[in-house]
């Protein structure tokens, strides 16, 4: 990954959850968008052709702005290899093993740069957030309906890891630290703040890293729990919060167009 030149016009993120579909251009000088964002609902059958239809919407929407042949970054909640999504979480599983990055370009006629959303989000907290221009080794979890992770050195993402999967005291980890268990459990802060205890500290026993960020919705409420986690890394909560998705895409759709040799 590489931090100039950058494109010059807006570079254009759209982030795929399961409830809406999220997109804005992005000045990939600052991180910010240069538009308001435009969402539309997720289709209830979230199948592949149904999604690219929503996408294809927000692409043109933002066509003047993007240009015609402006690189398009796309988030996914699903592990994404070679343009092919091996997983499913909270999307059709008809996207399992398919081609995803070919169906949206078929379809939009356009280069795309499909990304796990996790991974997406922690490029954009070290590139323009809370872990901006840190010289080390950073982990990015995402608290949500599950935990998902990016790992950063360097600047250089390592992608599709799934952390949020680990078993831990015989449990998959997202079973019991989400937030979504915090929820659906009713439990305090200080409760949940024991589980998510157990989570990282097996985390950083594994990848010790210098750096974990706290993001999903709920790290906006980071001083109800983040103190009562102890670790050897420092924990910051995120910055970017609901804009990290669709600006990851759009800066990693970005470093595609700079260096197209390198393997999708």
């Amino acid at each position: 990954m590489t931090d100039q030149p950058v494109h010059t016009a807006p570079v254009l993120g759209i982030d795929i959850g399961g409830s809406g579909i999220k997109g804005a251009p992005v000045d990939l000088t600052t991180g910010d968008f240069t538009e308001k964002r435009l969402r539309i609902a997720t289709p209830a059958e979230s199948t592949p052709a149904n999604v690219a239809k929503v996408v294809g919407d927000i692409v043109d929407h933002f066509a003047d702005t993007i240009g015609k042949d402006g690189p398009i970054g796309v988030t996914i909640p699903a592990v994404v290899t070679h343009g092919q999504t091996r997983s499913a979480a909270n999307i059709d599983k008809s996207w399992i093993d398919a081609e995803a990055e070919k169906i949206f370009e078929d379809h939009l006629g356009r280069d795309i740069y499909l990304v796990n959303d996790a991974d997406a989000a922690g490029v954009a907290e070290v590139k323009f957030g809370a872990a901006k221009d840190h010289p080390g080794l950073v982990l990015l979890t995402t608290l949500g309906t599950g935990i998902g992770s990016a790992l950063v050195y360097r600047g250089v993402l390592i992608p599709n890891t799934e952390f949020g999967h680990l078993e831990i005291d015989g449990h998959d980890a997202e079973s019991r630290a989400a937030s979504s268990v915090k929820d659906r459990e009713d439990l305090s802060y200080s409760q949940w703040a024991k589980r998510l205890q157990r989570y990282y500290e097996r985390v950083e026993a594994l990848l010790w890293p210098d750096l974990i960020v706290i993001g999903g919705g709920v790290s906006k409420d980071s001083d109800k729990f983040l103190s009562k986690i102890k670790v050897h890394a420092e924990l910051v909560p995120a910055k970017l919060l609901n804009t990290a998705g669709i600006v990851g895409a759009a800066w990693l759709a970005n470093d595609r167009r700079l260096n197209p040799d390198l393997l999708k």
